[in-house]
């Protein structure tokens, strides 16, 4: 059996990149052919990556995905639909090329329970499915009661929209019928939390959408936070685009939002002592692991899951993985790049463990691309490596765009991150 090379593997990570790490990931004896039955739950970046790269590494595999939507909306992208870049069918994604082309099995339904003793999945259906060895993406759920005032139902009123789908066309909605000249407040998480620069680039795009149809509007940002990523970036960038349209507090100026009035959208912090009313109220809570997860016993104290960061095996048990955002991956942040990769290794992990194989330290990558304006897009990208016990970016491996980039740079970047985006998503569903 050949061994898989950092390097093909690097390349196989890449978004839409050839599978050239197939053979190097080990292959299950004739014996065993047939016999060994994956379950991945949760159909997003990580968990159809994950079953896609399953099978390509060892076809034998029987690879079971459950999702509970037949259509599935992605996160990354949805601040462009806010913008009025994009249509909510443009960020739409379906299983038929994971069951047509690669041999996953698909079963829409909703897990109930994680029997881990008897190695049982149970799905709401009334269907139980055993396994072998377990995938878990299950994203994010939220801590609806971090704020007073703060609740699961508000939110159907004062949408996160921070899980692509009828909570962006909320927001959507209610950011049209805001009359011009209103304000548009957004609360931002403490880390860690699912997509770093989401936020910013939110304002960037509601901003762009603004200058458009309501130009004397404002974007108030209350952060629970002392700083963000790609900072300088985005600030420069709405500078230059939208002049004073955007204004960033930073939590120890007001921005640590302590309580809410749901009913006249306002919210307060410094001990009720400041205070700021909404004409739309954009509040996105802080965030733990999908609760599937937390009811199986695989989440730790901070409510994300520890992971054995070589392979992404549970620390809880060993025949279980976690990845993308519901896991802790040292200083990979929660992205859908990241989710993406990490499928990749724990598709390896699960190949070479049935195999009989040690698992290889292999690179992981990320890429994030931001739309500050249609024309006016900003990155950073960094590789990651496993070393001493915990996942650490490659000095020198990636890097953000330059902060005096021209007017010709920025635009190429709104490009590619368009681009970017219809590469990752052939990788995983296509």
């Amino acid at each position: 059996m050949r061994q898989i090379s950092r390097r093909n593997f690097l390349r196989a990570l890449g978004a839409g990149g050839a599978a050239t790490a197939l053979a190097a990931c080990g292959t299950l004896p004739d014996g065993r052919k047939g016999k060994d039955q994956v379950v991945v739950i949760g159909g997003g970046s990580g968990g159809a990556t994950t079953a896609k790269y399953l099978k390509r590494f060892e076809p034998s595999l029987r690879v079971v995905l459950i999702e509970p939507n037949a259509r599935y909306h992605t996160c990354y992208g949805s601040n462009w639909y806010l913008g009025g870049l994009t249509r909510m069918e443009n960020l739409e994604q379906t299983y038929g090329a994971l069951r047509d082309r690669h041999g996953v099995e698909i079963v829409h339904d909703t897990v109930t329970a994680i029997d881990r003793d008897t190695h049982t999945v149970h799905l709401a259906g009334g269907e139980r499915l055993s396994y072998r060895k377990l995938v878990l993406s299950p994203g994010i759920d939220f801590r609806f009661d971090a704020v007073e005032g703060y609740s699961r139902d508000v939110a159907e009123e004062i949408p996160h929209a921070w899980k692509a789908g009828p909570q962006t066309v909320t927001l959507r909605r209610q950011l049209e019928a805001m009359p011009d000249g209103g304000v548009f407040v957004m609360v931002a998480p403490g880390n860690p939390f699912r997509c770093p620069p989401g936020p910013y680039e939110r304002a960037g795009m509601v901003a762009h959408y603004f200058k458009q149809h309501k130009p004397r509007s404002k974007i108030i940002i209350l952060d629970n936070k002392e700083a963000f990523s790609k900072q300088g970036l985005f600030m420069n960038g709405w500078k230059q685009l939208y002049g004073d349209m955007i204004e960033w507090v930073p939590s120890s100026q007001g921005g640590q939002v302590e309580r809410m009035d749901p009913t006249t959208r306002t919210v307060y912090s410094d001990g009720g002592l400041t205070r700021f009313r909404a004409d739309v109220l954009n509040f996105i809570p802080p965030q733990m692991a999908g609760s599937i997860a937390r009811e199986a016993g695989l989440a730790g104290p901070t409510g994300w899951c520890p992971v054995n960061q070589l392979t992404f095996q549970s620390e809880m048990d060993p025949d279980i993985f976690v990845i993308g955002d519901a896991c802790i991956a040292g200083e990979m942040p929660k992205s859908g790049h990241s989710a993406n990769t990490q499928g990749k290794v724990a598709a390896a992990a699960i190949v070479r463990a049935m195999a009989n194989q040690d698992m290889l330290a292999l690179s992981t990558v990320n890429t994030c691309y931001s739309l500050v304006g249609p024309e006016y897009g900003i990155s950073i990208a960094a590789v990651y490596r496993f070393t001493d016990g915990t996942i650490t970016g490659v000095p020198g491996s990636g890097g953000v765009s330059p902060a005096d980039a021209g007017p010709n740079f920025r635009r190429q970047e709104a490009r590619y991150a368009q681009g970017w985006y219809d590469s990752i998503t052939a990788d995983i569903w296509g």
